[in-house]
């Protein structure tokens, strides 16, 4: 996708070293595919057992194929932050909800784990939390924090006038 293009342009082996560990990932490279720099953020998980197996890759890669349309969307703004509308929360009624609403439903075993099944709870999650839990990909710890706000606006008792 790159046309051979040095994917981390001037960077010494020890700063990509150091990025990938705090969790930088490429952007698409120009022209790239929404849906295929999507594959590429799934196939760079840092935990082996996320990213998807030779058969899905392939399976997404013939989807995308036979499905062109879907190959003519490309990323105008920044690549790692979903700018889709989360769904409303009024629909979820327990963690697991909330995080199927987020398309975040491969961290709901660590959530149960930590013992976090309460929105009440979940609310109150900070940035520190979330990698105690196990989620350190910068854009799906953004998507989690923007919806926790969301929920603490929800959640924030009525005001009183008098």
């Amino acid at each position: 996708m790159s046309y051979g293009e040095r994917p981390y342009w001037d960077m010494s082996n020890q700063d990509v070293i150091n990025a990938i560990e705090q969790d930088y990932r490429l952007p698409p490279p120009p022209e790239c595919p929404a849906s295929l720099h999507a594959l590429m953020l799934d196939c760079w998980q840092k935990e082996r057992a996320n990213r998807p197996r030779f058969c899905d890759v392939v399976a997404a890669l013939d989807r995308l194929i036979r499905n062109p349309a879907s190959l003519k969307v490309t990323h105008v703004t920044q690549p790692l932050l979903d700018q889709r509308t989360p769904p409303p929360l009024s629909a979820c009624s327990s963690v697991s909800d909330w995080l199927r609403a987020l398309k975040m439903e491969r961290y709901e075993q660590s959530f149960l784990q930590a013992g976090l099944v309460d929105l009440d709870v979940v609310s109150q999650l900070s940035t520190d939390d979330l990698l105690r839990v196990g989620v350190t990909l910068a854009g799906h710890q953004k998507k989690i924090l923007s919806s926790i706000q969301t929920l603490r606006t929800h959640q924030a008792p009525p005001l009183l006038l008098y």
